[in-house]
Protein backbone atom coordinates (compact mmCIF):
# COMPACT_ATOMS: atom_id res chain seq x y z
CA UNK A 1 0.00 0.00 0.00
CA UNK A 2 0.72 3.60 -0.79
CA UNK A 3 3.75 5.18 2.04
CA UNK A 4 3.87 8.47 2.35
CA UNK A 5 7.01 10.76 1.60
CA UNK A 6 8.18 14.05 3.06
CA UNK A 7 5.74 15.80 1.10
CA UNK A 8 2.47 13.59 1.60
CA UNK A 9 3.69 14.09 5.30
CA UNK A 10 4.58 18.13 5.66
CA UNK A 11 1.20 18.51 4.19
CA UNK A 12 -0.61 16.55 6.59
CA UNK A 13 1.38 18.01 9.45
CA UNK A 14 0.97 21.66 8.56
CA UNK A 15 -2.94 21.18 8.39
CA UNK A 16 -2.79 19.71 11.90
CA UNK A 17 -0.94 22.74 13.01
CA UNK A 18 -2.59 25.08 11.13
CA UNK A 19 -6.29 23.73 12.54
CA UNK A 20 -5.19 23.62 15.97
CA UNK A 21 -4.67 27.43 15.87
CA UNK A 22 -8.17 27.51 14.39
CA UNK A 23 -9.49 25.40 17.57
CA UNK A 24 -7.99 27.60 19.68
CA UNK A 25 -9.47 31.04 18.24
CA UNK A 26 -13.02 29.31 18.05
CA UNK A 27 -12.67 28.32 21.21
CA UNK A 28 -11.35 31.31 22.54
CA UNK A 29 -14.22 33.75 20.75
CA UNK A 30 -12.07 35.41 18.48
CA UNK A 31 -13.90 33.62 15.26
CA UNK A 32 -18.05 33.00 15.58
CA UNK A 33 -19.32 29.41 14.43
CA UNK A 34 -20.36 30.99 11.13
CA UNK A 35 -16.58 31.78 10.18
CA UNK A 36 -15.03 28.53 11.89
CA UNK A 37 -17.84 25.93 10.17
CA UNK A 38 -16.13 26.46 6.54
CA UNK A 39 -12.32 25.25 8.30
CA UNK A 40 -13.63 22.82 10.23
CA UNK A 41 -15.85 20.82 7.37
CA UNK A 42 -12.59 21.71 5.56
CA UNK A 43 -11.20 19.02 7.91
CA UNK A 44 -13.99 16.27 8.05
CA UNK A 45 -15.44 17.68 11.43
CA UNK A 46 -19.55 18.10 11.56
CA UNK A 47 -21.80 19.28 14.59
CA UNK A 48 -24.53 16.69 14.71
CA UNK A 49 -27.16 16.56 16.87
CA UNK A 50 -25.44 15.65 19.95
CA UNK A 51 -22.05 16.45 19.40
CA UNK A 52 -19.42 16.97 16.90
CA UNK A 53 -18.77 14.00 14.37
CA UNK A 54 -15.31 13.43 12.80
CA UNK A 55 -14.84 11.75 9.14
CA UNK A 56 -11.70 10.47 8.38
CA UNK A 57 -10.30 9.31 5.76
CA UNK A 58 -9.35 5.61 4.41
CA UNK A 59 -8.63 6.04 0.71
CA UNK A 60 -9.87 3.50 -1.57
CA UNK A 61 -10.62 1.85 1.67
CA UNK A 62 -7.26 0.36 2.07
CA UNK A 63 -4.91 0.73 5.48
CA UNK A 64 -2.77 -1.40 7.38
CA UNK A 65 -2.70 -2.94 10.89
CA UNK A 66 -0.71 0.06 12.56
CA UNK A 67 -3.11 2.35 10.75
CA UNK A 68 -6.40 0.23 12.10
CA UNK A 69 -4.98 0.00 15.58
CA UNK A 70 -4.65 3.83 15.63
CA UNK A 71 -8.29 3.63 15.00
CA UNK A 72 -9.00 1.47 17.63
CA UNK A 73 -7.07 4.01 19.94
CA UNK A 74 -9.02 6.83 18.79
CA UNK A 75 -12.69 5.14 19.42
CA UNK A 76 -11.05 4.48 23.12
CA UNK A 77 -9.66 7.70 23.70
CA UNK A 78 -11.71 10.37 22.14
CA UNK A 79 -14.95 8.60 21.48
CA UNK A 80 -17.34 5.67 22.91
CA UNK A 81 -15.64 3.63 22.23
CA UNK A 82 -16.54 2.50 19.16
CA UNK A 83 -16.25 3.55 15.45
CA UNK A 84 -18.30 3.65 12.53
CA UNK A 85 -17.48 2.24 9.02
CA UNK A 86 -18.89 4.32 5.97
CA UNK A 87 -20.48 3.61 2.08
CA UNK A 88 -17.49 6.03 1.08
CA UNK A 89 -14.79 3.17 2.51
CA UNK A 90 -14.11 5.76 5.53
CA UNK A 91 -14.36 6.07 9.25
CA UNK A 92 -16.75 8.36 11.37
CA UNK A 93 -16.31 8.91 15.50
CA UNK A 94 -19.76 10.35 16.39
CA UNK A 95 -18.87 11.78 20.22
CA UNK A 96 -15.97 13.90 19.53
CA UNK A 97 -14.98 17.14 21.75
CA UNK A 98 -14.05 20.07 20.14
CA UNK A 99 -10.46 20.96 22.10
CA UNK A 100 -9.51 17.51 21.59
CA UNK A 101 -9.78 17.33 17.72
CA UNK A 102 -6.38 18.95 17.18
CA UNK A 103 -4.63 16.09 19.35
CA UNK A 104 -6.56 13.29 17.59
CA UNK A 105 -5.37 15.15 14.15
CA UNK A 106 -1.92 14.92 15.26
CA UNK A 107 -2.31 11.41 15.98
CA UNK A 108 -3.75 10.07 13.29
CA UNK A 109 -0.52 12.30 11.23
CA UNK A 110 1.42 9.75 13.06
CA UNK A 111 0.50 6.67 10.50
CA UNK A 112 -0.53 8.34 7.95
CA UNK A 113 -3.89 9.44 8.13
CA UNK A 114 -5.87 12.18 7.66
CA UNK A 115 -9.68 13.94 7.74
CA UNK A 116 -8.63 16.16 4.78
CA UNK A 117 -11.12 17.15 2.09
CA UNK A 118 -14.02 14.46 3.79
CA UNK A 119 -16.43 17.14 3.90
CA UNK A 120 -17.14 20.28 1.83
CA UNK A 121 -17.65 21.13 -1.66
CA UNK A 122 -14.15 19.34 -2.75
CA UNK A 123 -13.29 16.16 -4.52
CA UNK A 124 -13.72 13.26 -1.39
CA UNK A 125 -11.97 10.07 -0.11
CA UNK A 126 -11.56 8.53 -3.95
CA UNK A 127 -13.49 5.15 -3.34
CA UNK A 128 -12.81 1.47 -4.78
CA UNK A 129 -13.04 -1.89 -5.42
CA UNK A 130 -12.55 -3.49 -2.00
CA UNK A 131 -11.03 -6.74 -3.79
CA UNK A 132 -8.27 -4.47 -5.77
CA UNK A 133 -4.98 -6.15 -6.43
CA UNK A 134 -6.78 -9.50 -5.65
CA UNK A 135 -9.44 -10.29 -7.29
CA UNK A 136 -8.67 -12.39 -10.86
CA UNK A 137 -11.24 -10.74 -12.95
CA UNK A 138 -9.57 -7.20 -13.19
CA UNK A 139 -7.52 -5.87 -15.92
CA UNK A 140 -4.79 -4.00 -13.80
CA UNK A 141 -4.67 -3.39 -9.94
CA UNK A 142 -6.99 -0.01 -9.77
CA UNK A 143 -5.19 1.48 -6.53
CA UNK A 144 -2.31 3.50 -8.42
CA UNK A 145 -4.52 5.23 -9.93
CA UNK A 146 -6.87 5.92 -7.48
CA UNK A 147 -3.43 7.72 -5.61
CA UNK A 148 -2.81 9.00 -8.23
CA UNK A 149 -6.16 10.77 -8.72
CA UNK A 150 -6.26 11.32 -4.60
CA UNK A 151 -3.33 13.24 -4.99
CA UNK A 152 -3.99 15.17 -7.81
CA UNK A 153 -7.19 16.25 -6.37
CA UNK A 154 -5.75 17.13 -2.63
CA UNK A 155 -5.88 20.84 -2.66
CA UNK A 156 -6.20 21.17 -6.27
CA UNK A 157 -6.78 25.08 -5.42
CA UNK A 158 -9.15 25.20 -8.87
CA UNK A 159 -11.70 22.45 -7.53
CA UNK A 160 -11.64 23.20 -3.74
CA UNK A 161 -14.64 25.01 -3.73
CA UNK A 162 -17.05 23.40 -6.43
CA UNK A 163 -20.69 24.11 -6.53
CA UNK A 164 -21.01 20.62 -4.68
CA UNK A 165 -19.31 18.17 -3.25
CA UNK A 166 -17.95 15.69 -5.72
CA UNK A 167 -17.40 11.86 -5.61
CA UNK A 168 -15.08 9.37 -8.06
CA UNK A 169 -15.00 5.64 -7.89
CA UNK A 170 -12.57 3.95 -9.54
CA UNK A 171 -12.55 0.14 -10.51
CA UNK A 172 -11.00 -2.78 -12.92
CA UNK A 173 -13.37 -5.05 -13.66
CA UNK A 174 -16.47 -5.85 -15.24
CA UNK A 175 -18.08 -6.52 -12.00
CA UNK A 176 -18.21 -3.46 -10.15
CA UNK A 177 -18.16 -3.87 -6.87
CA UNK A 178 -17.94 -0.21 -5.98
CA UNK A 179 -21.20 1.52 -7.41
CA UNK A 180 -19.02 3.25 -10.15
CA UNK A 181 -22.15 4.66 -12.10
CA UNK A 182 -23.90 6.33 -8.99
CA UNK A 183 -20.73 8.42 -8.65
CA UNK A 184 -20.37 12.14 -10.05
CA UNK A 185 -17.28 10.29 -12.13
CA UNK A 186 -16.91 6.43 -12.49
CA UNK A 187 -13.79 5.22 -13.99
CA UNK A 188 -13.71 1.93 -15.25
CA UNK A 189 -10.25 0.77 -16.61
CA UNK A 190 -10.38 -1.37 -19.51
CA UNK A 191 -8.04 -2.51 -22.43
CA UNK A 192 -9.01 -1.51 -26.16
CA UNK A 193 -8.90 -3.85 -29.12
CA UNK A 194 -5.34 -3.00 -29.39
CA UNK A 195 -4.74 -4.71 -25.74
CA UNK A 196 -3.71 -0.92 -24.49
CA UNK A 197 -5.03 0.20 -20.86
CA UNK A 198 -7.43 2.86 -20.72
CA UNK A 199 -10.63 4.06 -19.22
CA UNK A 200 -14.45 4.52 -19.76
CA UNK A 201 -15.20 7.71 -18.14
CA UNK A 202 -18.98 7.72 -16.78
CA UNK A 203 -20.27 11.27 -15.60
CA UNK A 204 -23.33 12.01 -13.65
CA UNK A 205 -24.38 9.23 -11.72
CA UNK A 206 -25.54 9.94 -8.01
CA UNK A 207 -28.36 9.19 -5.17
CA UNK A 208 -29.96 12.14 -2.95
CA UNK A 209 -32.87 14.17 -3.69
CA UNK A 210 -32.78 13.03 -7.58
CA UNK A 211 -30.79 10.03 -8.12
CA UNK A 212 -29.09 9.76 -11.66
CA UNK A 213 -27.34 6.94 -13.53
CA UNK A 214 -24.03 7.94 -14.94
CA UNK A 215 -23.82 8.18 -18.54
CA UNK A 216 -20.84 7.25 -20.59
CA UNK A 217 -19.18 10.26 -21.80
CA UNK A 218 -15.86 8.43 -23.52
CA UNK A 219 -15.57 4.30 -23.80
CA UNK A 220 -11.78 4.81 -23.97
CA UNK A 221 -9.59 7.30 -22.53
CA UNK A 222 -5.81 6.61 -23.20
CA UNK A 223 -4.01 5.60 -19.38
CA UNK A 224 -1.55 8.36 -19.81
CA UNK A 225 -4.57 10.69 -20.24
CA UNK A 226 -6.57 9.67 -17.18
CA UNK A 227 -5.76 12.99 -15.22
CA UNK A 228 -6.10 15.15 -17.80
CA UNK A 229 -9.74 14.13 -18.63
CA UNK A 230 -10.78 14.26 -15.09
CA UNK A 231 -9.82 17.30 -15.05
CA UNK A 232 -11.88 18.28 -17.99
CA UNK A 233 -14.79 16.67 -16.37
CA UNK A 234 -14.27 18.82 -13.60
CA UNK A 235 -13.84 22.33 -15.31
CA UNK A 236 -16.56 21.97 -17.32
CA UNK A 237 -18.74 21.54 -14.23
CA UNK A 238 -16.97 24.10 -12.12
CA UNK A 239 -17.94 26.37 -14.79
CA UNK A 240 -21.54 25.63 -15.25
CA UNK A 241 -22.75 24.10 -11.99
CA UNK A 242 -25.16 25.94 -9.95
CA UNK A 243 -23.96 27.82 -7.14
CA UNK A 244 -27.53 29.15 -6.54
CA UNK A 245 -29.35 26.33 -5.78
CA UNK A 246 -27.78 23.23 -3.73
CA UNK A 247 -30.72 21.15 -5.14
CA UNK A 248 -29.22 21.38 -8.45
CA UNK A 249 -25.91 21.98 -7.59
CA UNK A 250 -24.34 18.24 -8.40
CA UNK A 251 -22.90 17.40 -11.55
CA UNK A 252 -25.46 15.54 -12.27
CA UNK A 253 -27.94 18.18 -13.17
CA UNK A 254 -25.69 19.59 -15.35
CA UNK A 255 -25.20 16.66 -17.33
CA UNK A 256 -28.97 15.63 -17.08
CA UNK A 257 -29.75 19.30 -17.94
CA UNK A 258 -26.99 20.10 -21.21
CA UNK A 259 -27.71 16.58 -22.11
CA UNK A 260 -24.92 13.99 -22.37
CA UNK A 261 -23.81 14.76 -25.77
CA UNK A 262 -23.47 18.86 -25.35
CA UNK A 263 -22.03 18.11 -22.33
CA UNK A 264 -19.58 15.39 -23.64
CA UNK A 265 -18.69 18.11 -26.60
CA UNK A 266 -17.47 20.69 -24.20
CA UNK A 267 -15.64 18.01 -22.08
CA UNK A 268 -13.58 17.03 -24.85
CA UNK A 269 -13.10 20.86 -26.31
CA UNK A 270 -11.87 21.81 -22.81
CA UNK A 271 -9.89 18.07 -23.04
CA UNK A 272 -7.99 19.86 -26.07
CA UNK A 273 -6.88 22.33 -24.29
CA UNK A 274 -5.53 21.03 -21.30
CA UNK A 275 -3.36 18.70 -23.41
CA UNK A 276 -1.61 22.01 -24.07
CA UNK A 277 -0.97 23.15 -20.90
CA UNK A 278 0.83 20.21 -20.24
CA UNK A 279 -1.15 18.97 -16.76
CA UNK A 280 -0.62 15.42 -17.09
CA UNK A 281 2.08 13.83 -13.94
CA UNK A 282 5.18 12.59 -15.80
CA UNK A 283 4.73 8.65 -16.32
CA UNK A 284 6.94 8.41 -13.42
CA UNK A 285 5.12 9.41 -11.12
CA UNK A 286 2.98 6.76 -11.63
CA UNK A 287 5.36 4.33 -11.99
CA UNK A 288 6.80 5.48 -8.43
CA UNK A 289 2.86 5.26 -6.95
CA UNK A 290 2.19 1.65 -8.66
CA UNK A 291 5.70 0.62 -6.84
CA UNK A 292 3.49 0.20 -3.70
CA UNK A 293 1.06 -2.03 -4.99
CA UNK A 294 2.94 -4.72 -6.00
CA UNK A 295 1.67 -8.39 -5.02
CA UNK A 296 2.60 -9.72 -1.90
CA UNK A 297 4.91 -12.57 -1.42
CA UNK A 298 2.59 -15.24 -1.93
CA UNK A 299 3.42 -18.61 -0.59
CA UNK A 300 3.54 -20.47 -4.34
CA UNK A 301 3.50 -24.12 -2.29
CA UNK A 302 -0.14 -23.20 -0.77
CA UNK A 303 -2.69 -25.80 -1.46
CA UNK A 304 -6.20 -25.05 -2.42
CA UNK A 305 -7.30 -27.57 -0.37
CA UNK A 306 -9.62 -26.78 2.60
CA UNK A 307 -11.36 -28.94 5.24
CA UNK A 308 -15.08 -27.98 5.44
CA UNK A 309 -15.63 -30.85 8.19
CA UNK A 310 -16.86 -27.95 11.10
CA UNK A 311 -20.15 -27.05 9.40
CA UNK A 312 -20.36 -23.65 11.34
CA UNK A 313 -17.26 -22.78 9.40
CA UNK A 314 -18.15 -23.95 6.38
CA UNK A 315 -20.99 -21.93 6.08
CA UNK A 316 -19.03 -19.19 7.32
CA UNK A 317 -16.60 -20.05 4.06
CA UNK A 318 -19.65 -20.34 1.66
CA UNK A 319 -20.66 -17.02 2.14
CA UNK A 320 -18.36 -14.98 3.32
CA UNK A 321 -14.80 -15.80 1.57
CA UNK A 322 -14.56 -15.28 -2.50
CA UNK A 323 -12.11 -16.65 -5.00
CA UNK A 324 -8.71 -15.18 -4.94
CA UNK A 325 -6.69 -14.63 -8.21
CA UNK A 326 -3.82 -16.75 -6.68
CA UNK A 327 -3.83 -20.11 -5.99
CA UNK A 328 -3.60 -21.45 -2.06
CA UNK A 329 -5.00 -17.80 -1.29
CA UNK A 330 -8.67 -16.43 -0.33
CA UNK A 331 -10.65 -13.60 0.17
CA UNK A 332 -11.68 -13.34 3.45
CA UNK A 333 -14.56 -11.01 4.33
CA UNK A 334 -15.55 -9.68 7.81
CA UNK A 335 -19.11 -8.49 8.15
CA UNK A 336 -20.10 -5.88 10.51
CA UNK A 337 -23.79 -6.62 10.48
CA UNK A 338 -24.21 -9.16 13.22
CA UNK A 339 -27.96 -9.80 14.28
CA UNK A 340 -29.38 -6.94 16.50
CA UNK A 341 -26.50 -4.93 15.83
CA UNK A 342 -25.96 -1.48 14.57
CA UNK A 343 -24.37 -1.81 10.64
CA UNK A 344 -20.77 -0.20 10.46
CA UNK A 345 -20.07 -0.07 13.97
CA UNK A 346 -17.08 -1.65 15.63
CA UNK A 347 -15.94 -1.46 19.06
CA UNK A 348 -12.37 -0.53 19.66
CA UNK A 349 -11.50 -4.40 20.62
CA UNK A 350 -13.17 -5.74 17.63
CA UNK A 351 -11.27 -3.52 15.48
CA UNK A 352 -7.84 -4.00 17.50
CA UNK A 353 -8.77 -7.96 16.59
CA UNK A 354 -9.28 -7.31 12.73
CA UNK A 355 -5.81 -5.41 12.62
CA UNK A 356 -3.93 -8.25 14.63
CA UNK A 357 -5.64 -10.75 12.39
CA UNK A 358 -4.61 -8.47 9.28
CA UNK A 359 -0.80 -8.40 10.34
CA UNK A 360 -1.47 -12.48 11.59
CA UNK A 361 -2.61 -14.03 8.23
CA UNK A 362 -3.26 -11.14 5.38
CA UNK A 363 0.20 -9.36 4.84
CA UNK A 364 -0.69 -6.67 7.13
CA UNK A 365 -3.52 -4.90 4.81
CA UNK A 366 -6.88 -4.32 5.23
CA UNK A 367 -9.82 -3.25 3.12
CA UNK A 368 -13.31 -1.24 4.05
CA UNK A 369 -15.71 -2.15 1.58
CA UNK A 370 -18.56 0.95 0.88
CA UNK A 371 -21.29 -2.03 1.87
CA UNK A 372 -19.68 -1.00 5.58
CA UNK A 373 -17.62 -4.65 6.12
CA UNK A 374 -14.15 -5.21 5.79
CA UNK A 375 -11.44 -7.48 4.17
CA UNK A 376 -8.85 -9.17 4.50
CA UNK A 377 -7.67 -9.62 0.73
CA UNK A 378 -5.14 -12.05 1.21
CA UNK A 379 -5.15 -14.92 3.16
CA UNK A 380 -4.06 -18.05 2.99
CA UNK A 381 -6.78 -20.68 2.88
CA UNK A 382 -4.83 -23.44 5.35
CA UNK A 383 -5.14 -20.24 7.39
CA UNK A 384 -8.95 -19.80 7.04
CA UNK A 385 -10.09 -22.35 10.05
CA UNK A 386 -7.59 -20.31 12.26
CA UNK A 387 -9.01 -16.61 11.20
CA UNK A 388 -12.57 -17.72 11.26
CA UNK A 389 -11.67 -19.20 15.16
CA UNK A 390 -10.40 -15.55 15.88
CA UNK A 391 -13.41 -14.15 14.48
CA UNK A 392 -15.60 -16.00 16.02
CA UNK A 393 -14.36 -15.35 19.33
CA UNK A 394 -14.41 -11.55 18.82
CA UNK A 395 -18.44 -12.02 17.26
CA UNK A 396 -17.36 -10.93 13.85
CA UNK A 397 -18.40 -14.27 11.97
CA UNK A 398 -21.77 -13.40 11.24
CA UNK A 399 -22.21 -15.80 7.47
CA UNK A 400 -24.22 -13.12 5.79
CA UNK A 401 -22.03 -11.61 3.31
CA UNK A 402 -24.86 -10.56 0.48
CA UNK A 403 -27.47 -11.67 2.71
CA UNK A 404 -30.84 -9.50 3.69
CA UNK A 405 -28.89 -8.93 7.05
CA UNK A 406 -26.18 -7.28 5.46
CA UNK A 407 -27.72 -4.00 5.17
CA UNK A 408 -26.55 -0.84 4.63
CA UNK A 409 -27.57 1.79 6.89
CA UNK A 410 -27.21 5.64 7.69
CA UNK A 411 -26.68 6.74 11.53
CA UNK A 412 -30.13 8.52 10.43
CA UNK A 413 -31.98 10.67 13.49
CA UNK A 414 -30.38 9.02 16.46
CA UNK A 415 -27.24 11.11 14.99
CA UNK A 416 -27.42 12.59 11.77
CA UNK A 417 -29.12 16.21 12.16
CA UNK A 418 -30.51 15.93 8.85
CA UNK A 419 -32.52 13.01 8.92
CA UNK A 420 -35.81 12.78 9.36
CA UNK A 421 -36.21 9.33 10.50
CA UNK A 422 -34.02 7.05 12.58
CA UNK A 423 -32.55 4.11 10.44
CA UNK A 424 -30.76 1.72 13.36
CA UNK A 425 -33.91 0.57 14.61
CA UNK A 426 -35.25 -0.27 11.62
CA UNK A 427 -32.62 -2.34 10.36
CA UNK A 428 -31.57 -3.91 13.97
CA UNK A 429 -35.72 -4.92 13.59
CA UNK A 430 -35.21 -6.48 9.88
CA UNK A 431 -31.87 -8.24 10.91
CA UNK A 432 -33.74 -9.84 13.89
CA UNK A 433 -36.71 -10.80 11.86
CA UNK A 434 -34.92 -12.51 9.57
CA UNK A 435 -32.51 -14.00 12.06
CA UNK A 436 -32.80 -17.49 10.86
CA UNK A 437 -29.39 -18.35 8.61
CA UNK A 438 -31.65 -21.15 6.67
CA UNK A 439 -34.13 -18.07 5.51
CA UNK A 440 -31.65 -15.70 4.81
CA UNK A 441 -29.93 -18.42 2.33
CA UNK A 442 -33.38 -19.70 1.04
CA UNK A 443 -33.40 -15.81 0.19
CA UNK A 444 -29.92 -15.42 -1.12
CA UNK A 445 -28.82 -12.11 -2.22
CA UNK A 446 -30.56 -9.76 -1.46
CA UNK A 447 -29.30 -5.95 -1.14
CA UNK A 448 -30.70 -4.01 1.71
CA UNK A 449 -30.30 -0.50 2.03
CA UNK A 450 -31.56 1.68 4.64
CA UNK A 451 -31.41 6.01 4.48
CA UNK A 452 -32.89 8.29 7.61
CA UNK A 453 -33.48 11.15 4.32
CA UNK A 454 -33.93 12.46 0.87
CA UNK A 455 -29.72 12.71 0.85
CA UNK A 456 -29.53 9.03 0.31
CA UNK A 457 -26.29 8.75 3.17
CA UNK A 458 -27.59 4.78 2.85
CA UNK A 459 -27.82 4.38 -0.85
CA UNK A 460 -31.36 3.07 -0.84
CA UNK A 461 -32.22 4.42 -4.50
CA UNK A 462 -29.57 0.89 -5.01
CA UNK A 463 -31.47 -1.50 -3.19
CA UNK A 464 -32.97 -4.34 -4.16
CA UNK A 465 -34.68 -3.50 -1.28
CA UNK A 466 -35.06 0.31 -0.71
CA UNK A 467 -35.97 1.91 2.46
CA UNK A 468 -36.19 5.96 3.29
CA UNK A 469 -37.27 7.85 6.10
CA UNK A 470 -39.62 10.69 5.86
CA UNK A 471 -40.97 12.74 8.14
CA UNK A 472 -44.93 12.68 7.55
CA UNK A 473 -46.50 16.03 10.32
CA UNK A 474 -43.72 14.90 12.88
CA UNK A 475 -43.97 11.55 12.39
CA UNK A 476 -41.48 9.01 11.19
CA UNK A 477 -42.72 7.09 8.33
CA UNK A 478 -41.05 4.67 6.16
CA UNK A 479 -41.21 4.52 1.97
CA UNK A 480 -40.73 1.02 0.52
CA UNK A 481 -38.96 0.43 -2.69
CA UNK A 482 -37.86 -2.19 -4.89
CA UNK A 483 -35.47 -2.90 -7.92
CA UNK A 484 -32.59 -1.09 -7.14
CA UNK A 485 -28.86 -2.49 -7.75
CA UNK A 486 -25.14 -0.35 -7.59
CA UNK A 487 -23.53 -3.54 -9.16
CA UNK A 488 -22.85 -3.74 -13.34
CA UNK A 489 -26.64 -4.13 -13.75
CA UNK A 490 -27.35 -0.85 -12.16
CA UNK A 491 -30.89 0.34 -11.96
CA UNK A 492 -32.43 2.97 -9.52
CA UNK A 493 -35.19 1.22 -7.09
CA UNK A 494 -38.95 2.39 -7.48
CA UNK A 495 -41.26 3.52 -4.74
CA UNK A 496 -43.72 1.13 -4.07
CA UNK A 497 -46.79 3.26 -2.65
CA UNK A 498 -47.52 4.84 0.44
CA UNK A 499 -45.00 4.48 3.57
CA UNK A 500 -45.11 2.64 7.09
CA UNK A 501 -44.63 3.21 10.32
CA UNK A 502 -41.55 1.78 11.99
CA UNK A 503 -43.28 -1.85 12.57
CA UNK A 504 -44.61 -1.58 9.08
CA UNK A 505 -41.98 -1.76 7.66
CA UNK A 506 -40.59 -4.57 8.68
CA UNK A 507 -43.37 -6.35 8.12
CA UNK A 508 -44.01 -5.19 4.59
CA UNK A 509 -40.17 -5.99 3.96
CA UNK A 510 -41.21 -9.28 4.87
CA UNK A 511 -44.40 -9.49 2.29
CA UNK A 512 -42.05 -8.43 0.13
CA UNK A 513 -39.72 -11.23 0.32
CA UNK A 514 -42.45 -13.63 0.59
CA UNK A 515 -44.13 -12.55 -2.97
CA UNK A 516 -40.26 -12.96 -4.44
CA UNK A 517 -40.08 -16.51 -2.87
CA UNK A 518 -43.72 -17.23 -4.80
CA UNK A 519 -43.25 -15.87 -8.02
CA UNK A 520 -39.51 -16.66 -8.60
CA UNK A 521 -37.82 -19.03 -10.95
CA UNK A 522 -34.78 -21.32 -10.78
CA UNK A 523 -32.03 -19.78 -8.94
CA UNK A 524 -33.30 -15.99 -9.38
CA UNK A 525 -32.07 -13.37 -7.14
CA UNK A 526 -34.70 -10.93 -5.89
CA UNK A 527 -33.89 -8.19 -8.24
CA UNK A 528 -34.59 -10.58 -10.94
CA UNK A 529 -37.68 -11.51 -10.31
CA UNK A 530 -38.59 -8.31 -9.26
CA UNK A 531 -37.72 -7.11 -12.81
CA UNK A 532 -39.47 -9.99 -15.00
CA UNK A 533 -42.76 -9.85 -13.03
CA UNK A 534 -42.86 -5.94 -12.12
CA UNK A 535 -44.50 -4.16 -9.45
CA UNK A 536 -48.29 -5.31 -9.03
CA UNK A 537 -47.42 -8.41 -7.11
CA UNK A 538 -45.75 -6.51 -4.64
CA UNK A 539 -47.91 -3.64 -4.60
CA UNK A 540 -50.94 -6.43 -3.94
CA UNK A 541 -49.37 -7.63 -1.19
CA UNK A 542 -48.68 -4.64 0.74
CA UNK A 543 -51.54 -2.50 0.50
CA UNK A 544 -54.23 -5.05 -0.37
Amino acid sequence: MYKYDQYDQSIVDARVAEFRDQVERRLAGEITEDQFKPLRLQNGLYLQLHAYMLRVAIPYGTLNSKQMKMLAHIARKYDRDYGHFTTRQNIQYNWIQLDQTPDLLEELASVEMHAIQTSGNCIRNISSDQYAGAAADEVADPRPWAELLRQWSTFHPEFAHLPRKFKFAVIASEEDRAAMRLHDIGIQLVHNDAGELGARFFVGGGMGRTPMIGPMVRDFVPADDLVSYAEACLRVYNRYGRRDNKYKARIKILVHELGKDEYTRQVEEEFKHIKTLNLDPPKAELERITTFFQDPDYDLSASDDLDLSDPDFAVWVNQNVKAHKQTGYAIANISLKPIGGIPGDASSAQIDVMADLAKDYSFDELRVTHAQNIVLPHVKKSDLYALWQKLDEAELATPNLDLISDMIACPGLDYCSLANARSIPVAQKIATRFADVGKQKELGELKLKISGCINACGHHHAGHIGILGVDRKGVENYQLSLGGSGAEDVSLAKITGPGFDEDGIVDAVEKATNVYLEQREGDERFVDTYRRVGMAPFKEALYD
